[in-house]
């Protein structure tokens, strides 16, 4: 079958000061109409920059220096500008990783839906509503004749990454890439887009690039998987049997992740840190988003919040660092209870519960050098001079593995995972009792999401420091929790010790975030969805919630 796509020799360069430094170094990409690529390997490997230059583009700071792009007969690398922005969206269209940060905030999801299909002239505005509707019902969106009158910020996460899918396929292309889609959604969620995708790419016969750091869930969507590292080819073959047999020592090792045990605490002191009282919270307009939670966090410890997007999880981290004050409820910190508004609240409440966000992109000023990021905190906790700043920003840069020498760079020059490590040593340079992990590796390649994980640990054995790991990987609450809290539409469903709430029998919905993680099997999603289907026929529900 002749290809719908096909890459020869591309060579992609990116801006180092006054040089250019090869990216992706001559790879060969070929895609035919209806199949699915999978692109894995770790941060930094030249996965997002190689499915971009598809599209003949580069992001800011990138070149493609030579090669060869070809879709549907067209020669697109060196194509007039016109050409190629009229094939862009239209017949190739993305799906970013981070939606929060794509979508444009002032405008609500369906405005931003018509874009696309109306400027490529392929529909009326009229006529491209109607099609968004019948879009978001098929991606399982709630609500679907009204959501898309919301604007971005009055969506979950997941929500917006789904209406950001409905988006690229607005205009029904021939090739979609899709760049790490379910990277922040909880497993249920990410279930039903995975399921969602599949069944697009089978129903119109769209060819797709996926992009992920995940073999297990490349494996249910991808007929062949390329593997890719420091921009070049380690490995090609069919999907099976890359999982059955795979050849390299690489791509055995991203099959092999995360399979360290926590080490138990020695000597933690017993006594709690954070103690949250029938809390009860809720966003103006709206009914309450979180009802009567209680939980506490002891020193040295780890407790695990999971649960599906919009389940509550992010919103009771607001409570407790003072940005959305409680309707009902106390959150105590080492026995003093802390005022409401983070407006009351006292410097030395703020230093000693930091935060760590989900995505360090930004997170972190790019006008500003590690430097000043890391040295913010010491000058407004401790009113430390240059010279004391200079002393603790290096030992800062020690402690989460970096080299001295990255003081003076910026965010742009480190790869997602150390600029990660930056955020952490920003938390650490107030020396504080708890942070709050929000998805911290959510973003990351598993071979760096498990770094930072071991950092985290060994950071918390040393300094005795305690963590709300807020996360929906439950690969991650396994190896990093001392305690489970698992909630389900703002309450608290089940809690304990991870040995406890791990053994069955489980509460229902912990079983089923459970069976919702993604097996190295790629007839899992097919087997999976097919006994939840036959459960719901036989309960006359809907099959995404059986």
């Amino acid at each position: 079958m002749k290809p719908l796509l096909e890459m020869k020799d591309i060579v992609i360069e990116g801006c180092t000061g006054e040089s250019w430094d090869p990216i992706i170094k001559g790879l060969n990409l070929t895609l035919t109409k209806g199949e699915v690529l999978g692109l894995i390997g770790e941060s930094g490997a030249g996965k997002s920059t190689l499915g971009l230059a598809s599209m003949a583009y580069t992001r800011q700071g990138c070149r493609i220096a030579s090669g060869s792009i070809v879709f549907d007969g067209q020669e697109l690398f060196g194509a007039p500008e016109p050409e190629v922005r009229a094939i862009r969206g239209a017949r190739i269209a993305y799906v970013a990783q981070s939606a929060a940060a794509s979508f444009n905030p002032a405008h609500r999801l369906i405005r931003q839906y018509t874009e696309g299909p109306v400027q490529h002239g392929l529909m009326s505005t009229a006529e491209a509503e109607k099609k968004a509707v019948a879009t978001y019902e098929q991606l399982l969106l709630p609500d679907p004749e009204n959501i898309g009158y919301r604007f971005p910020h009055q969506v979950s996460g997941g929500q917006l990454q789904r209406a950001m899918v409905a988006m690229a396929m607005s205009c029904q292309p021939d090739i979609i890439i899709f760049d790490e889609p379910t990277t922040a959604l909880d497993v249920t969620t990410q279930i039903e887009v995975l399921a969602a995708i599949k069944e697009i790419t089978r129903r119109f016969n769209t060819a797709a690039i996926y992009i992920t750091h995940d073999l297990a869930v490349v494996a249910q969507l991808a007929d062949r998987i390329m593997v890719l590292r420091y921009g070049e080819l380690v490995e090609e073959n069919n999907a099976r049997e890359m999982l059955e047999n795979p050849r390299e020592t690489y791509t055995r090792d991203l099959l092999a992740v995360r399979s360290f045990q926590k080490r138990k605490n020695l000597k933690a002191p017993d006594d709690v840190v954070l103690k949250i009282e029938s809390v009860t919270a809720g966003y103006t307009g709206d009914d309450n988003v979180l009802e009567s939670i209680d939980l506490e966090i002891r020193r040295g410890r780890t407790v695990a919040l999971v649960g599906e997007s919009g389940s509550g999880k992010s919103t009771l981290a607001r409570v407790i660092t003072g940005l959305l004050p409680p309707n009902q409820g106390r959150v105590i910190f080492k026995g003093k209870q802390l005022p409401a508004a983070l407006k009351a609240r006292k410097r030395k409440d703020l230093q000693r519960l930091q935060m760590i966000y989900q995505m360090p992109d930004t997170a972190l000023n790019p006008r500003q050098k590690i430097r000043k990021i890391i040295g913010r905190p010491l000058k407004f906790y401790f009113n430390q001079n240059r010279k004391q700043q200079q002393r603790r920003i290096l030992e800062l840069l020690e402690q989460v593995e970096l080299p001295a020498e990255y003081i003076d760079r910026y965010p742009t020059e480190l790869s997602g995972g150390e600029k990660q490590r930056i955020c952490i040593a920003r938390a650490l340079a107030a020396e504080p009792d708890l942070i709050i992990c929000d998805e911290v590796t959510s973003a990351l390649d598993q071979l760096v999401a498990e770094g930072i994980l071991k950092l985290l640990l060994s950071l918390q054995r040393k300094l005795l420091v305690s963590y709300l790991f807020i996360t929906h990987d439950l690969a991650t609450v396994k190896a990093i929790s001392d305690e489970i809290v698992v909630m389900l539409q703002g309450r608290i469903v089940e809690k304990g010790p991870k040995q406890k709430v791990l053994k069955p029998p489980h509460h229902a919905y912990t079983d089923r975030l459970l069976s919702s993680v993604p097996e190295m099997d790629p007839d899992w999603l097919d087997t999976l969805l097919q006994e939840r289907a036959g459960r719901a026929r036989g309960a006359d529900i809907h099959p995404s919630v059986a």
